[in-house]
């Protein structure tokens, strides 16, 4: 994602002024974020607290799409607060899945009206893929849950319980993201479906984030960016 993302900065005129990889000084990397008038942080759930919280200390507007850290989010929400800064948070930056999120919230309205449709979802990563499930099925089922009155919680894996809503993830070759809602009954199965064919969806909207970021104060979203 990194390199897709520097590829498609550069290739729209912008000036990369800092590249940070874990063999960075500590001071260096701060002294060197305060020439950034913002970063985008994707790198790994272990680095990403560290990473954002230092762009806030420094007064620089970042865009985090590293997942498999929101258990932290909290506190950096309240730090940047703080800051008087700018935190801007997606699972996924990409536009087609952020439209696949208004499918799935409404299929789940209309699916409490239907008990007879029991909800798994799939998703498929490449085999690089640090967490699992994927930050996008995790908020795809959580809406899930919040919705669908029969549905208490999802959980990872096959479940024989019909108040948990099952995640079932692979992990393949170099697949860029693939994820099924599905629908099932004895007589009919409905399945909506975002797969994407590449990482520039994901890198493009991450850079449409990071230069709508600039000049705002606040915590923010695809939902604020895209105005659903």
């Amino acid at each position: 994602m990194g390199r897709t993302i520097e590829r498609l900065a550069l290739d729209a005129g912008h000036e990369i002024v800092l590249r940070s990889g874990s063999e960075m000084p500590v001071e260096a990397f701060n002294t060197a974020l305060t020439t950034a008038d913002v970063a985008i942080e994707f790198t790994r759930p272990e680095a990403a607290f560290q990473n954002v919280s230092a762009c806030l200390a420094a007064g620089t507007p970042v865009v985090c799409g590293t997942t498999g850290w929101l258990d932290r989010i909290a506190p950096i929400q309240q730090l940047c607060n703080e800051k008087g800064g700018a935190f801007f948070y997606a699972s996924n930056f990409s536009i087609g899945v952020h439209l696949f999120f208004e499918l799935n919230r409404r299929l789940a309205h209309l699916m409490n009206a239907h008990p007879q449709y029991e909800a798994r979802l799939e998703e498929t990563h490449h085999v690089h893929k640090l967490d699992a499930p994927s930050g996008t099925a995790v908020t795809l089922a959580g809406d899930i849950v919040d919705i669908l009155e029969r549905k208490r919680a999802w959980v990872k894996g096959e479940t024989r319980d019909a108040g948990l809503l099952p995640i079932i993830s692979y992990r393949e070759d170099e697949v860029p993201g693939t994820h099924i809602v599905q629908y099932a009954s004895a007589i009919d199965t409905l399945s909506i479906r975002h797969e994407a064919h590449s990482r520039e969806g994901f890198a493009s909207g991450a850079l449409l984030a990071a230069q709508w970021l600039i000049g705002k104060k606040g915590c923010f979203s695809m939902n604020d960016l895209l105005r659903f």
